[in-house]
């Protein structure tokens, strides 16, 4: 497939960056949102369309195999055919999706157009990450990812909350269906801001039809990410049969594959749909792990917290969702106020977010069934991940505008998978310790989620040396 343009990022000073980010965020926060906000009404969707467990778990996990299936393919669409054009087709084709699942007839109809939404997901989000990484440098670059990390912690409570809201309302009679049909106006009004404050990518000094998308490489990477996030979504649910296994092994080998094609088609001067030698600006490769681990103790506290609060605790869908709250406005605060801290220290700043989040989860382990010592875990917790967000800027701090797509596409899939793994270890781990439901079973996950946290440390050290200021 020969690309007859290829696109280059503009300079800084030709838009109008906050503006810009504002858009850009907003449809972060739309994807975002869909993850979570189905979750609260599914029991009504299963009553409404007589859809089976398994048909739920799709409508569910659909979005997100097609989302964490297709994010590093997005990223590179992105880099060759245009940041905007390709955000533009992102939002479009959630909106779409968006008002298509909320007018769905049956569970199967239902299922189809969460993996439309997840595909469309997959082509918008890179996108901002890449936009950030390319238009906006120092201190405002620390700005733009500090916002980006905010929004990331809005999206998960507000969508609980929201979902928790939109069923229990009811409005007009129509049940679940308000929780895709709230993205269609979002969706309209950003297709109509981006073309006024998002400017075109500038064309490539490169010659036209150089660039191809790498073919070879995509045939690879989407089985290969299939193969592992489809055990990870349904293994749970289905008590994790020999295939489950099969599958994530067959998914591994066929990613040392495609690392193996990838460097070879860069050697030869090609392009890969990932070019792994971004693994080899400082802080990329430590930065990813600490991500990974912390993302792995995220995904599983907030699928196990929230199904302790409802099915131990005896919480409202609603109630459940606002429990969330003083974590997400500490996750937001810390997120974005960090680098408001004397500069010398802002190195140390991932591996003193993965002491708090140890901290937090330690103290959630003995504050289970409420109190201020649960309201005060939650804050230390949300403040942690908050803090520890600050290793995106300093993973992508040596990374070249050239490997924006590429730092990008590594970042947004690590999260994904990370949260997926987290939800199916330890959502494994705390469903088997609830049956019968009691409280000791979220005790025992949050010691095993503070571990996790702690296994993130060394990246974070390890980032942290990367990081430091060198002497004038």
């Amino acid at each position: 497939m020969t690309i007859s343009h290829t696109v280059r990022p503009a300079p800084a000073r030709a838009v109008r960056p906050w503006p810009m980010l504002a858009v850009l965020l907003a449809g972060q926060f739309m994807g975002l949102l869909d993850l979570y906000i189905v979750n609260v009404a599914i029991p009504r969707i299963g009553a409404d369309l007589g859809a089976s467990g398994a048909a739920l778990q799709l409508v569910v996990g659909g979005y997100i195999i097609a989302y964490a299936t297709l994010l590093v393919t997005g990223a590179r669409l992105g880099e060759l055919y245009g940041r905007r054009r390709m955000y533009m087709i992102g939002v479009a084709g959630f909106t779409a999706g968006s008002l298509l699942c909320g007018l769905a007839p049956d569970a199967g109809t239902l299922i189809a157009f969460r993996f439309v939404q997840g595909a469309a997901a997959a082509v918008m989000v890179p996108q901002i990450m890449s936009v950030i990484q390319t238009r906006f440098t120092g201190r405002a670059r620390a700005t733009a990812l500090s916002a980006y990390t905010a929004v990331l912690s809005a999206g998960s409570v507000v969508g609980l909350a929201l979902g928790g809201v939109l069923v229990g309302a009811d409005l007009a009679g129509t049940g679940w269906r308000p929780v895709f049909l709230v993205n269609v106006p979002v969706g309209v009004l950003l297709t109509l801001a981006v073309p006024r404050l998002v400017p075109p990518d500038a064309p490539s000094d490169r010659p036209r039809g150089t660039r191809r998308l790498d073919l070879r490489g995509l045939a690879l990477a989407l089985p290969a990410t299939l193969l592992v996030v489809l055990p990870l979504v349904l293994g749970r649910e289905a008590g994790w049969p020999a295939w489950t296994y099969a599958s994530i092994a067959a998914g591994v080998a066929l990613a040392a594959v495609f690392a193996v094609t990838q460097r070879r088609t860069a050697a030869r001067g090609g392009d890969p749909l990932l070019n792994l030698d971004v693994l080899r600006a400082t802080g990329m490769p430590s930065g990813l792990t600490t991500l990974l681990a912390l993302m792995v103790a995220y995904g599983g506290f907030l699928f196990t917290f929230a199904v302790h609060l409802q099915g131990v605790l005896g919480e409202s869908p609603l109630r459940a969702g606002l429990t969330f709250l003083p974590m997400a406005a500490a996750f937001g605060l810390g997120s974005f106020y960090w680098r408001r801290l004397p500069g010398r220290i802002h190195h140390l700043l991932p591996p003193a977010g993965l002491a708090l989040s140890v901290l937090g989860t330690a103290a959630l382990a003995v504050s289970v069934t409420g109190g201020p010592l649960l309201w005060a875990a939650l804050v230390v917790y949300g403040a942690g991940l908050g803090v520890s967000t600050s290793l995106l800027t300093h993973a992508l701090v040596h990374v070249p505008p050239a490997r924006a797509a590429d730092a990008s596409g590594l970042l947004t899939t690590t999260m994904q998978f990370g949260q997926l793994s987290g939800v199916a270890v330890f959502g494994a781990v705390f469903l088997a310790l609830a049956d019968p439901p009691r409280a000791e079973a979220m005790s025992t996950t949050a010691w095993w989620l503070a571990l996790a946290a702690a296994a993130g440390a060394a990246g974070a050290v390890a980032l942290a040396r990367a990081a430091r200021p060198r002497p004038a």
